[in-house]
């Protein structure tokens, strides 16, 4: 008798506190060419998971099963695979697919593709028993990361040292990080790690406390001056009216970038209070699997220390409500199975 997976899909996208998210059961995927099925251990719950939930980002399936920090082991192989053979362990993040064809691609910018692919957006993602993916679009993990560990590092971590590299961030610098949620506690480790000088800015007491327990040098309020010019700031709450106040704390020649795939409405900005001196507001668009393989290689040698809460798949729910309201010092991830 064939076992159905189970999953946990949006049909309808609506408040998280409805709990939008509904048990089902599905038939085992299938991996086409070139093509991996992944048994998933673990997968981590991310703000975007959120704004797919929510509708902040257009459906565009009637059902998707979300999530795209993954951690598995290959079940099995379709025809053409050569990457990995059946129980390797891999990871799976938000970049899905691309086209290889197009000037993007061809520049090594694979995460403007115009026909790129995302997980648990365009293809079921991880809040599944499985799920399938191109084997080239799979990363292999270290064995250094356990299963839990490791599924914040496939989006908040990828995505935090994209921005980290969008704001030409170097080594001994003084950064400013707005909102401290899972990706930041991850990329303030990097910038430790870089001898860098981190203010940390956010609403919440409970992660001014982590991130002040992680080495930040300062912490304060979501939208309070820092107590010194930045040289770069990323901001990682996906509030667009903390971009005027992050301009302005820039110091001359100083770059924001924003990490989010979602920013609500940025208010009027004045040319020389927020942007003249060759300041910079520059966006952070997914990422590229060189972005990923770099970080994963760094993420080994620093170690990186992920704060996870672990739940189970049928709590997926609970997870965002809890993202959402800020009550999680780091990332909830989902138990599968």
């Amino acid at each position: 008798m064939v076992v159905p997976m189970k999953a946990m899909a949006v049909y309808t996208p609506a408040a998280i506190e409805t709990e939008p998210l509904r048990a089902i059961e599905l038939p085992d995927p299938e991996p086409g060419p070139r093509e991996i099925l992944v048994r998933i251990k673990t997968c981590g719950v991310c703000r975007t998971d959120l704004h797919v939930a929510e509708g902040d980002l257009p459906p565009r399936h009637p059902r998707i099963v979300l999530g795209h920090e993954i951690v598995g082991a290959v079940a099995r192989c379709g025809p053409g695979c050569t990457r990995f053979a059946p129980g390797a362990r891999v990871g799976v993040a938000w970049l899905r697919e691309t086209c290889g064809l197009c000037a993007y691609c061809r520049r090594g910018r694979e995460n403007l593709c115009a026909g790129a692919r995302f997980t648990g957006y365009d293809h079921d993602g991880g809040y599944a028993e499985f799920m399938t993916v191109r084997e080239d679009f799979a990363y292999a993990l270290p064995d250094a990361l356990g299963d839990e560990a490791a599924a914040p590092l496939l989006c908040a971590g990828i995505i935090g040292f994209r921005a980290i590299k969008r704001a030409d961030i170097q080594p001994g610098t003084t950064v400013g990080l707005y909102g401290f949620g899972g990706s930041a506690h991850i990329a303030i480790q990097v910038l430790k790690h870089w001898r860098c000088r981190v203010f940390v800015m956010s609403r919440g007491g409970g992660h001014q406390e982590l991130a002040r327990a992680l080495g930040a040098d300062w912490t304060g309020p979501a939208a309070a001056p820092p107590p010194h010019k930045l040289d770069a700031a990323i901001l990682f709450a996906p509030a667009g009216e903390l971009v005027a106040p992050a301009l302005e704390a820039l110091d001359r020649g100083g770059i924001l970038a924003v990490a989010g795939i979602y920013l609500s409405r940025i208010p009027a900005l004045d040319y020389e209070r927020h942007l003249f001196f060759e300041r910079e507001l520059r966006s952070v668009t997914a990422n590229t699997r060189a972005d990923g393989e770099e970080f994963l290689k760094i993420a080994t040698e620093i170690p990186l220390r992920t704060h996870t809460l672990g739940m189970r798949l049928a709590e997926a729910n609970r997870a965002l409500i809890m993202l959402k309201h800020d009550e999680l010092k780091g990332a909830a991830v989902l138990h599968i199975g």
